[in-house]
């Protein structure tokens, strides 16, 4: 499943340079114009929307894009072409001693303007998002909690189906930080983000919660299945070590507190309710998880 980009810093001045590279290009048209000289010959091959540095870059994260706005990414790859059409038109006029057609320049104009506005649109979208997600695992954080849960609450209403709010805190992991220092607290949670993401399903978001807890919702036909569920992330986590320097490695373990969530409740309620079975979750030996009474 694509995600955004882990380095929002770095895409971002990526993302500026190509279209940097695209107004530089654009220099080279007018040099045709004015001089009539040959702007190249990756401007005139009828890919030349494949072959410029923009074009590349572009192609090579869309499913960044994609992921933000599938509707518009596949409007940036339209205009885009649409640009790169126009001006080899017009070179070719201008380079066999014709003038260039009006409306090659009005369709480089219309296109060059609404690619640049929807590229800086993406870049709102993508600073925005990134307030949202967590630099550290890449989970979104709470923000988006509210609104998934009531679309999931609805879902599961209308098939008649379950859903369950799971707290996931991982055991033990102040002695971790004090005993390893915080860098490899950090490569922890990354790990245990990373290996949890691998065992849910698409569908089943999981979110950075707070400190070391996660946020799960997960789908479900049964109470026997949320258990099963349940039991397969205890073992995954438990089988899957993080490694650390000097060949060392960690071995994990969590602890779960399940809460169903009610046709009508509210999540603060929920996630009260799942809190408080991961409390006795804890109190009972951790490694384990605990549903909450309806």
């Amino acid at each position: 499943m694509p995600e955004l980009p882990a380095d929002t810093d770095r895409f971002i001045v990526e993302l500026d340079a190509a279209v940097e590279a695209h107004m530089s290009w654009t220099r080279r048209i007018l040099r045709c114009a004015v001089l009539r000289s040959t702007p190249g010959e990756d401007v005139l091959d009828l890919q030349a929307h494949t072959l410029c540095h923009f074009g590349g870059w572009f192609m090579a994260n869309r499913s960044h894009f994609e992921i933000l706005d599938a509707q518009s990414a596949g409007r940036v790859e339209a205009v885009h072409q649409t640009m790169h059409d126009a001006i080899r038109s017009i070179c070719r006029e201008i380079l066999t001693g014709r003038p260039g057609r009006e409306a090659d320049l009005e369709a480089f104009e219309q296109s060059q303007s609404e690619l640049l506005g929807l590229l800086a649109r993406f870049k709102t979208l993508i600073l925005s998002t990134a307030v949202r997600r967590d630099p550290l695992t890449q989970l979104p954080l709470r923000y988006g909690i509210e609104h998934d849960f009531a679309l999931y609450q609805k879902e599961a209403r209308r098939n008649r189906t379950l859903l369950y709010v799971v707290i996931i805190d991982v055991d033990h992991f102040k002695p971790i930080n004090d005993t390893y220092g915080h860098p490899v607290g950090d490569r922890v949670l990354r790990h245990l983000a990373d290996t949890l993401k691998r065992s849910l399903r698409d569908d089943e978001p999981l979110y950075r919660y707070g400190g070391e807890e996660f946020l799960w919702l997960l789908k479900c036909k049964s109470a026997t299945e949320a258990r099963q569920s349940a039991r397969r992330v205890l073992a995954i986590v438990g089988t899957t070590p993080v490694p650390i320097d000097n060949n060392e490695v960690l071995r994990l373990t969590v602890t779960l507190g399940l809460a169903q969530a009610g046709e009508r409740e509210d999540l603060a309620n929920v996630i009260e309710r799942a809190d408080q079975a991961l409390y006795e979750g804890k109190s009972n030996g951790r490694n384990r998880y605990v549903i909450a009474e309806s």
